[in-house]
Parts: C-alpha cells; sequence; structure tokens
C-alpha cells in the first residue's frame, strides 16, 4: 500500500509538472511572466469521477442476505500536454489504482493513436464500456465478467484491466475502427507471471449512425493464482491456454446526450457471443440487453444471460433481469433491478438490487 501511494503522489506530481512546462516550451519565446498559470492549469487538466453505491438482497443457497454497498467511488484526472499527448490516472477508492496510461495521437486526424501503460483491455463490447452508462447494477455479463477477470479464480479479481500497449484509430469517416494490443496477460499492479505476452485484437464496423457490429479475440498464456472447481486440472503456479473471442452487435435508435439526459435517451439493443479456453476447458456464454425509454427520465430495463464455464461438464447458469432506472440529472440515476438466476451447480436463487450513481 505504500508503495501504491507513493506511486499515486509521483503521478500526480508528473502529471502537473507536465502539463505546467510543456505548454510554457510549445509558446517560447515567452517569459514566465506571460503566462497564466491558473489558466494554462484549469484548460489543459480535466477531473472526473462517479460513484455508485446501493442495497442488495438474496436468497442464494438457501440463505437470505441483504447489506448496503459501495461498488465503485472512481475519481480521475487527464491532462492534455500537447494537442496530440495526454495523460490519464485513476483511482478507485473503494479499491485500488485503477488506470494509468498516456495517449499520443501520431496522425492528425484519429486514424492512428499509440497507448501505453495500465488500462481496460479491448476484448468484448461491455468490458471497454463505462459502468456510468451500463445498463445492469451488477454491470457486465457473466461471459464479459469471467473472461475480463472481474471473477476469475485462476486469473484473480482485476478489473478488466491490464499493463500494456496499444495502437487503436478510425479509418474510413469513422465507419471502421480498430484496436490491437501487446498485454502482460497478468492484470492490474503486478508483473507478469510468464514471459509470454497476450495478444488482443478488436475491429468494429458501423453500417449505419444506429449500428454497430463488433468482433474481438484474445490469445495468450495465463499464469494461475488460484484453482476453480470447473477447471481441476489447473492448479496455482501453473501457466496455460487462455483465449477467447467475441462477435456482438448493437443498436440505437439514436445518440445520447448527457446534457439532455430526459429528451435524448435512446431504445437500445446490445448482443454478444463469446467463447473461451482455459487450458483444455472450453467455455462459451451470451447475453441480450436492451433499454426502452417509457417515460420522462424512466428507463424500463431487461436482460438474459447465459454462460457455461465448461462446455463438457455443462457448468452453466442463466439470470434474467428486469429493473427501471430514473435519469434525475446528466449522468446521474436511480436504478432498481430483479435477477432471477437458474443454475446447474448450485440451487437458483432471487438477487433484488438498488443503487444510486452520481457522477460528473
Amino acid at each position: 500500500m505504500t508503495s501504491l501511494h507513493t506511486l499515486r503522489q509521483h503521478l500526480l506530481a508528473l502529471l502537473a509538472a507536465g502539463a505546467c512546462t510543456l505548454p510554457a516550451l510549445a509558446q517560447a519565446p515567452a517569459t514566465t511572466d506571460d503566462i497564466d498559470w491558473l489558466k494554462e492549469l484549469s484548460t489543459r487538466i480535466t477531473i472526473n469521477g462517479y460513484a455508485q453505491g446501493g442495497y442488495a438482497y438474496s436468497d442464494q443457497n438457501g440463505t437470505a442476505t441483504s447489506s448496503f454497498n459501495l461498488k465503485r467511488t472512481l475519481l480521475w484526472a487527464r491532462a492534455r500536454i500537447t494537442d496530440r499527448w495526454s495523460f490519464l490516472f485513476m483511482h478507485d477508492f473503494n479499491s485500488v489504482v485503477q488506470e494509468f496510461y498516456t495517449d499520443y495521437r501520431v496522425t492528425r486526424g484519429n486514424q492512428l493513436t499509440i497507448r501505453v501503460g495500465q488500462f481496460k483491455n479491448s476484448f468484448s463490447m461491455e468490458n471497454p464500456m463505462t459502468p456510468v452508462q451500463l445498463e445492469l447494477i451488477d454491470v457486465c455479463s457473466q461471459a464479459v465478467t469471467c473472461y475480463a477477470g472481474c471473477y476469475d479464480p485462476l486469473y484473480g479479481l482485476h478489473y478488466g484491466r491490464d499493463l500494456g500497449l496499444k495502437i487503436y484509430g478510425s479509418l474510413f469517416n469513422n465507419t471502421l475502427a480498430y484496436e490491437l494490443a501487446i498485454m502482460n496477460g497478468q492484470g492490474i499492479n503486478r508483473k507478469d507471471g510468464n514471459s509470454d505476452k497476450d495478444i488482443i485484437a478488436k475491429l468494429e464496423v458501423r453500417p449505419t449512425d444506429e449500428l454497430r457490429l463488433v468482433v474481438s479475440a484474445q490469445k495468450g498464456r495465463g499464469h494461475a493464482v488460484g484453482t476453480a472447481p470447473w477447471n481441476p486440472d489447473i492448479q496455482v503456479g501453473d501457466d496455460y491456454r487462455r483465449d477467447r473471442y467475441s462477435v456482438g452487435a448493437e443498436w440505437k435508435s439514436g445518440s445520447y446526450a448527457p446534457a439532455k439526459y430526459k429528451e435524448a435517451r435512446p431504445l437500445k439493443i446490445r448482443a454478444e457471443w463469446l467463447g473461451g479456453k482455459d487450458g483444455s476447458v472450453g467455455s462459451m456464454g451470451g447475453y441480450l440487453t436492451t433499454t426502452v425509454p417509457i417515460a420522462s427520465g424512466i428507463d424500463a430495463v431487461a436482460s438474459v444471460d447465459y454462460f457455461d464455464r465448461n462446455t463438457e461438464l455443462k457448468y452453466h447458469q442463466t439470470q434474467a433481469t428486469a429493473g427501471l432506472q430514473y435519469w434525475f440529472y446528466r449522468n446521474c440515476r436511480l436504478q432498481l433491478q430483479y435477477t432471477r438466476t437458474w443454475s446447474n451447480y448450485q440451487a437458483d436463487y432471487n438477487w433484488l438490487q438498488g443503487q444510486v450513481q452520481v457522477a460528473f
């Protein structure tokens, strides 16, 4: 914890120093007396954040449990060092340092940008999306949650993030977007457990403004930090095959504008099918999620989600969720959702969740 705290202090100091000094150098021969430092900082550094907390009740394994919770309290700062070069640092005060990376746009337009540091990996449609806009209180589908490292005993808890390098961009008037990354494959805030690196690729096509089609894949080798009952052959410390693929589509009736949180909320449908292999064990799953505006600031939310952790043993679970959300200001909302879970490896159960989200 002390090393992370020290690292965070150094990064914030470098962020402020870079934002202050580099603009002055770019504007030579101006002297320090000619620079309005407060204006420089206010125009080149932006601060954002959000918090999500609420209440949950479940009757899992025949035992009723209920608790208030605080899922996320994130704050991040972005420094625009030059028109092409930026730096971001993100911390979750309810958890650990989440992201720190620098972006450099190589081309004049958005055709090619390089990112180096710790950030969300590109696999799937859901993982790179912010929880501020995701429909479910539980955020991602079961498959994405497991594949991204939010619930995977073999990989550990890593919030869908990793250390590495990525190139990305958009082409042909933003109708085609691509991402190609080489990552440690070990998750956040830790060194790689083996000498192999993970390759992640994504391709997104927008035939119309309302529709996007996405494919992504990951090829790599994991280094097990735990064991999983659905994959008993992999032990702690083992290096194992860790591959994934996904195919998905999303349709929106229009664009969402946070400033018009009551007037510009689209009808939205997103579906994705995913598959993977950990060692010799195959897994697969998919989801269908929709959001339908029904009144001023109020949406109906519904989702069906299936995931089989071991396709030979049929270690599968299905979830169905229905709920409402009310946007009361920009990216701020109240959510209420009920989930029913059917499983062949544990007892079926019910889950009721409420959440408030405040973002700026």
